[in-house]
């Protein structure tokens, strides 16, 4: 099948941003496994991580080219993941950090609210079966 110059062009550009979108899902898969684990769980973590990974890359390129795979596509998505790694990663792995750090945060102290009423509840009950 003949593929018109255009066509091509934007074959490059999506799978080069497909590239960008499989490195900002490692950045993100980096911070969440920043946590020490045992080394069958990390190999396994890592495999539904790839896994993962090519499904959200298939689905983006069904969208965008009909997923049409070609050799270039592959150099381009690598180029795309070192595109990002070389230049956007240390910046948004920052922001990333605090942004779920502030998300941690805030769940713990919404999760303490509502349990203080229900430890105040519990306490009592406690306390005045001492009296007793």
């Amino acid at each position: 099948m003949v593929l018109t110059m255009t066509l091509q062009v934007k074959i490059v550009i999506f799978s080069i941003l497909a590239g960008v979108l499989t490195g900002i899902m490692f950045d993100l898969y980096r911070l969440y496994r920043g946590f020490t684990t045992s080394k069958i769980v990390m190999i396994i973590e890592d495999i539904l991580f790839w896994i993962l990974a090519t499904i959200v890359v298939f689905i983006f390129l069904l969208n965008t080219n009909y997923a049409f795979v070609s050799a270039y596509v592959y150099i381009s998505i690598g180029m795309g993941i070192l595109l990002y790694l070389r230049l956007f990663s240390k910046i948004l792995r920052k922001f990333y950090y605090k942004t779920f750090r502030s998300i941690y945060k805030g769940i713990r102290v919404i999760g303490k609210q509502i349990s203080y009423p229900f430890k105040l509840l519990f306490y009592n009950r406690d306390y005045q079966k001492k009296d007793i």
